[in-house]
């Protein structure tokens, strides 16, 4: 059953079942209204004579014999009153009155004779004033009814036409997704649906498009990845095989210099391989990480340490900006290791000679300590900052494999500072500097 049909069946059983209990409800209040009315009407009459008949059953030892002889309209005011009495058992044993047995039943007014809540009998008070008036009482709740059939039978009528127009509008939005949701489903990723709304059906029609838009970047981003790692595989495998066979078609005794260029390729190689394997786990979430509480000032001077024979070749100075004296964490040191050797790698490649790098440490806020290398370089352009931490992704496609590595070096820091419950970003301006900013929880749970 399709959606426009159960929101309209469902509206449809709503709007009926509650236009018969209205119309049901409504019917017994009037009649009730009414049937307390005529009863206050001759409320004393009534209760006149049921004292009278309850008095003689019990004064007669609970029998009605010669009843007939009782007579209970003597004291009764109003124009030619009648009355009939019944037994137990229905069975009429007094009359006063001229008027038919069947209209007095009709038109009366009925009360049960209890004794000790055990029923005895009843009787029936009947006069043409009250009859008249009940009469009138008897069909206002039959006008009542017919009235609110007919009204309500309109309205249902209306109620049902504005239900299924309702079931199609809001179904409407849905009929517009499905060709677009089967065609992504087929593989025709970036496909949008069109906007038109800026309600709950737009937000799901937003998300969608984002959905689709992010499919077809993993997508690209997939097959790039394919052909970036068959190119770097590639290259080493295409180095090695070719002195294999140059060395195997001279037919000379290889001397061990000879096989020095081979040992750097099938070492880059498996650094690539390696560099795979540990990115991969650690997107997956499996890494294994070694904590302790790690004083990352102490961190920061051993890296300092190790580059600055790297940055003294460019005469760049390695700057300490501390700025709280909360600098431990609990974080495995070898890993951050390398992330900050990454990041102050990169800093010295690319900023000029006489150049700066600032590495500064501020406690943010939520418990974070906030790690900023910042260095004076070239900067980034724009449009590569959203893509720097994917992977084999260079901003300069002059870079080479020997100058610029395998494009894995901050994808796996990303996936370092993301597996410590942290977070990196970079900021930059052209021909300003760049910036990397590092927040890493003070306490954080093991992966």
């Amino acid at each position: 059953m399709s959606f426009h049909r159960k929101i309209f069946l469902t509206l449809a059983f709503s709007i009926v079942g509650i236009s018969i209990v209205f119309i049901v409800l409504t019917h017994f209040t009037v009649k009730s209204a009414i049937e307390a009315g005529i009863e206050e009407t001759r409320g004393q009459e009534v209760t006149y004579i049921h004292r009278k008949l309850t008095t003689y059953y019990v004064e007669n030892n609970d029998s009605w014999n010669n009843v007939q002889h009782l007579d209970l309209l003597q004291d009764i005011t109003q124009d030619h009153p009648e009355i009939l009495v019944m037994d137990r058992n229905n069975h009429v044993i007094l009359q006063k009155g001229d008027s038919p047995r069947q209209l007095v039943q009709h038109l009366g007014i009925k009360s049960e004779l209890k004794i000790s809540n055990k029923k005895v009998g009843q009787f029936i008070y009947y006069d043409p004033k009250m009859a008249s008036f009940t009469k009138i009482m008897i069909g206002i709740p039959i006008s009542v009814v017919f009235i609110l059939s007919i009204s309500g039978s309109l309205l249902i009528s209306i109620s049902l036409f504005i239900a299924y127009q309702l079931s199609k509008w809001l179904a409407s939005p849905l009929r517009d997704f499905l060709p677009v949701i089967n065609r992504l489903g087929k593989g025709e990723l970036g496909i949008k649906v069109s906007v038109k709304t800026k309600d709950e059906y737009g937000k799901i029609a937003n998300a969608f498009n984002h959905m689709s838009q992010e499919l077809e970047q993993a997508e690209v981003v997939c097959r790039n990845l394919t052909a970036d790692v068959a190119h770097e595989l590639r290259t080493p495998l295409t180095i090695i095989s070719g002195n294999l066979d140059y060395l195997q078609q001279k037919g000379e005794m290889i001397r061990p210099e000879t096989l020095l260029p081979l040992q750097d390729e099938l070492i880059r190689l498996n650094q690539l391989v390696e560099d795979l394997r540990i990115l991969s786990l650690a997107e997956a979430g499996k890494l294994k990480l070694n904590k302790t509480s790690t004083n990352m000032l102490d961190l920061v001077y051993q890296l300092i340490s190790a580059l600055k024979p790297i940055a003294e070749e460019k005469s760049i100075s390695m700057r300490v900006d501390v700025q709280t004296t909360d600098i431990t964490v609990s974080v495995d040191p070898n890993r951050m290791k390398q992330v900050f050797l990454n990041l102050l790698t990169n800093a010295i490649r690319y900023t000029p000679n006489q150049g700066i790098i600032y590495i500064r440490l501020f406690k943010e806020e939520h418990h974070y300590l906030k790690i900023i290398l910042e260095d004076t370089g070239i900067g980034i352009e724009p449009e590569h900052l959203p893509h720097l931490f994917d992977r084999f992704y260079r901003t300069d496609d002059a870079r080479t494999r020997y100058s610029g590595g395998t494009g894995l070096g901050l994808a796996i820091a990303k996936q370092y500072v993301l597996s410590h419950d942290g977070k990196i970003e970079v900021k930059s301006i052209l021909n300003q500097g760049t910036s990397f900013i590092i927040q890493l929880p003070y306490s954080c749970e093991t992966h």
